[in-house]
């Protein structure tokens, strides 16, 4: 399993035992409730997920890169359940 997968999956867990619903994480890391997960509140899950601080960045654009269909340079609500989505799924 590649460097990737292992941190989609510590992603998966961090969500699945913390909190009762992708809803209420997005809730919790939306930190200034503004709707969407910025860089920064990307990092924090990250970090919280057990991602190492040399990889929180690079990892956090990934993210946005790959689930921003708005293309604001966040997640809003809705990507973050797709993500969430294809991570139950993987798994």
């Amino acid at each position: 399993m590649g460097a990737k997968e292992n941190i989609l999956k510590d992603i998966h867990i961090l969500i699945n035992q913390k909190f009762k619903s992708p809803e209420e994480a997005f809730i919790y890391f939306d930190k200034d409730k503004d709707g969407r997960l910025n860089r920064d509140e990307i990092k924090t899950l990250l970090k919280d997920a057990g991602v190492s601080m040399l990889l929180r960045g690079v990892v956090a654009g990934e993210m946005i890169k790959g689930y921003d269909k708005s293309g604001d340079d966040t997640i809003n609500r809705d990507e973050f359940k797709v993500a969430i989505a294809e991570l139950d799924s993987g798994h």
